[in-house]
């Protein structure tokens, strides 16, 4: 799940397509909303994710930078929808 910071659009990308992303070499940031027990069983291993549990998300989210796409994910897409809302 992507949230265009200029519309404040909710984008789904397709995990083929955040695949593509990482494969490119693009700069984003990739914001993982699982608890961190999920994180450690399984996670993106090409490209570091900053792990911020969705109960911790308030408190970091002025932190993101502004000046990068910031994709979110998580186990089945529930938790990164509830991040951009």
């Amino acid at each position: 799940m992507f949230l265009d910071r200029d519309t404040y659009q909710k984008i789904h990308i397709s995990v083929q397509e955040l695949k593509e992303k990482i494969d490119n070499n693009e700069d984003f940031i990739l914001l993982d909303v699982r608890e961190p027990q999920e994180y450690a069983f399984s996670r993106i291993r090409e490209k570091e994710a900053m792990l911020v549990p969705l109960m911790k998300l308030p408190s970091i989210i002025g932190k993101l930078p502004k000046d990068k796409p910031v994709y979110v994910i998580c186990r089945s897409g529930n938790r990164s929808l509830q991040a951009t809302l």
